[in-house]
Order: C-alpha cells, then sequence, then structure tokens
C-alpha cells in the first residue's frame, strides 16, 4: 500500500526510536541523575551516562540504516519517493533502490493488408513490428493483461492470443454480429470470465458469458428496470468482480458473473454541453476503471475532453478537473489507466493516433487544458475502431527484438 511523505516521517521516526531502544538487544531505562541499567542476558549491570554521553548516541536522520528507509520507501508513491531522494545522500540512495516507475500500454495496429503489426510506445516514441500471422482474418475484441481476445467472422471463431509469447486459448464458436466483448482477466487463470451483452428490446438484455475450457457459451435474457441500448460503441470494464457496460447512450448496465445477476444503475447519464451532441458524439467518448473508480471521458470534435468519475456513494457522475497524477489510455475497445508514469505523461488523456511519422502521440493535458499537438480536428467517432488498441507490453523486450 502507498502512504504520503509525512506519514513516513513519522513511520520513520517511530521506527528509528523503537530500533535505538531496542539496539543489539539491549533496553535502557531511564532514572534520576542519568543512572541507566544496561540489560543483557537477563544480567543487570549498572552504568552513568550524562548528557554528552546521550547525545552522541542520537544518530541524525542522514544515518538511518538503508534497510528501514528501504522499508519506508517502497511504500510511497513515485512523486513522494522522488521528494524523499533529495533530501541526502543517504536518503538518495535509499529511495532509487526501491523506485519504481511504471511502463505505459503500448498501441498496437491491426494491418489493412499482411500480417505486420506495429507497436507504438508512448513514453520512447519508438515503433516495434511483429509478424503475427496467427491473427490473418481476425478482429479485435478486447485486451488485458497482455492477452488480446480476437473474432474470426467468417468462421465465428473466438480465441485469446498473446504476442509476444505467441500463445493461444481457444474458446468455443459464437456469433458476434452488433456487440462487443470483454474477459476479467487472463485466459490462463481459473477465475477468467468472457461477457458480452445485446439488448433483445429496450427492457430485455441477452447476456452471454464463457470460460477457457467450456464447451458453449451460456446465454441468458434479463428484463432491464431501465432502458439499455447496446451497440458496438458499448464500453466493458472489469472492475472489484462486475463487469460495467456503458450504453449507447450513457446509461451503466452492471453484471455480476458469481452471481450471475444483472442491473442497470439509476444514475443518469454525465451531463454534458449542448455543443457535445454533435455528428457521431455518441462514438466519442471511452471508459476505464482506476483502483475501484470508473471514469468516462467525453469528447466532441469542437471542445475539450470532459471526464466523470462515477460517486458511488451518491450514485451521480461528477466531473474531473484533475487526475491526480493518473494517466488515461483511450481506445474504442479497451482503454486503460496507470499511475506513477514519467512527469511528462501524468495527469493527462493519451489517445489511440500517432502523428508526425510515429514520433508523437496524441494527448490532452488536464494541466494545460489542451491538446498535444495543437488541436487541429481529433474527431474520435470517425476513427477505425478495430483499427488500433492498448496493450500491456512485454515485460522483456527481447521477445520482439
Amino acid at each position: 500500500y502507498m502512504i504520503s511523505l509525512s506519514s513516513a516521517f513519522s513511520l520513520v521516526s517511530s521506527l528509528h526510536h523503537s530500533a535505538k531502544l531496542n539496539l543489539s538487544g539491549r533496553k535502557f531505562s531511564a532514572s534520576n541523575g542519568g543512572l541507566a541499567e544496561a540489560v543483557t542476558n537477563d544480567s543487570r549491570t549498572p552504568r552513568f551516562k550524562n548528557n554528552s554521553k546521550q547525545n552522541s548516541d542520537l544518530r541524525s536522520w542522514s544515518d538511518l540504516p538503508i534497510e528501514l528507509l528501504e522499508m519506508i520507501f517502497c511504500r510511497l508513491s513515485l512523486q513522494d519517493n522522488i521528494r524523499a531522494s533529495v533530501a541526502c545522500k543517504g536518503w538518495h540512495t535509499g529511495a532509487v533502490s526501491v523506485r519504481v516507475v511504471n511502463q505505459p500500454p503500448w498501441l498496437m495496429y491491426f494491418p489493412k493488408f499482411g500480417n505486420l503489426y506495429e507497436f507504438y510506445d508512448p513514453s520512447q516514441r519508438k515503433t516495434y513490428s511483429l509478424e503475427l500471422s496467427e491473427l490473418c482474418g481476425s478482429r479485435v475484441c478486447y485486451t488485458k493483461d497482455r492477452w488480446l481476445l480476437l473474432y474470426r467472422p467468417r468462421t465465428h471463431r473466438v480465441f485469446f492470443f498473446n504476442p509476444f509469447t505467441r500463445e493461444v486459448v481457444k474458446l468455443p464458436r459464437f456469433e458476434l454480429t452488433f456487440q462487443i466483448v470483454a474477459f476479467s482477466g487472463p485466459p490462463t487463470t481459473s477465475g477468467c470470465v468472457v461477457f458480452t451483452v445485446k439488448h433483445i428490446s429496450p427492457t430485455v438484455v441477452a447476456i452471454s458469458t464463457c470460460h477457457p475450457g467450456a464447451t458453449e457459451w451460456v446465454t441468458v435474457n434479463y428484463q432491464n428496470r431501465l432502458p439499455f441500448v447496446s451497440s458496438i460503441w458499448n464500453k466493458i470494464v472489469f472492475c472489484d468482480g462486475v463487469f460495467y457496460c456503458l450504453s449507447l447512450t450513457g446509461w451503466l448496465g452492471v453484471f455480476n458473473p458469481t452471481e450471475r445477476t444483472w442491473n442497470v444503475l439509476a444514475v443518469p447519464p454525465p451531463k454534458c454541453p449542448e455543443n457535445f451532441f454533435a455528428k457521431n458524439w455518441w462514438k466519442g467518448k471511452f471508459m476505464t476503471e482506476h483502483d475501484g473508480d470508473i471514469l468516462v471521458i467525453y469528447t466532441c470534435c469542437s471542445q475539450n475532453p470532459i471526464i466523470f468519475r462515477l460517486d458511488q456513494s451518491n450514485m451521480v457522475w461528477e466531473e474531473m478537473s484533475t487526475l491526480n497524477g493518473l494517466t488515461l489510455f483511450a481506445s474504442f475497445l479497451s482503454s486503460h489507466s496507470r499511475i506513477d508514469l514519467p512527469g511528462i505523461m501524468r495527469n493527462s488523456v493519451y489517445f489511440s493516433k500517432v502523428r508526425f511519422f510515429g514520433k508523437r502521440c496524441i494527448s490532452y493535458s488536464l494541466d494545460d487544458h489542451r491538446y498535444y499537438p495543437r488541436k487541429q480536428c481529433y474527431d474520435w467517432g470517425e476513427q477505425d475502431p478495430f483499427g488500433n488498441i492498448w496493450i500491456d507490453p512485454p515485460d522483456d523486450l527481447s521477445s520482439i527484438l
């Protein structure tokens, strides 16, 4: 878990004080006149300590043991870790030794022809290429934990694929026409669930689920209390054990795969300015989650993006003026969030488009209230939803070099 820098100082002080009292198995107790008893192996030997001796025993903050510093600094956020590292040389060594800078996802491009797939790293502004003949004739559906979920329209084949390890996990055939599909976790884990929803009528939806190793999909019809219209433009995220599905018109449905329950939340869609409702406005929205929070990004070609967070205690959407250092990566089929990225990437939304010959990924800064590169015409509703997707990068780059 993370703690603040001020809390870390208090904890360091407390632990340092305890360490001094218990150093080398000795316990010290004060008495009148500066007399103290040193207790070692149950034998008591009286000795005298004067004020100068006490002062010399006190160690400065810069002399704290490296093990103690590492124990504290590993619990700090990246920002507080950097702040602590400038205090002194010893603190710098301890902070750097446990500092973790997260990697952003990569943007994976699906070619219109051929089997050469490109991966763009927005932090390094580098592009890598992989020949993936296994994906021929496939359409990307979703991505999570380095795994792609793919669909072959001609054969109705649904399968998982890891482009960095070339692993394949097959699912039973299923016809995916006008709905999107998502999964809860890696297909190599026991709890992996695949989920899709399709509306039968404004008040009835058909929910289909499957899991690796199953022989068929399970489809159940559910009655809605509120209207829910599904389409290829729906957004799905898995958070805290349930699937959240944002409908075409902004209503949020929740499916619990363990209890097999479905509910459309009585939360009115986020309120956007009237000028947001332009051509294709319903296509230019994205959804992701972070640390239990559901986040929705609304865009319009003539306006800056607006980000909303679902206040689950009051069941309302609240507009966010800052992401508090968080970074969002938005694409039509699967969006991601990251904390502790390099400073220039924080408090921003990165979109699935690269300009200037692959040297700049389009982003929007909430600090500067502007796009980078400066906005020309970013109509996200006009983009091909199956052309690219954000995917977690490999731990070892040797798999693609």
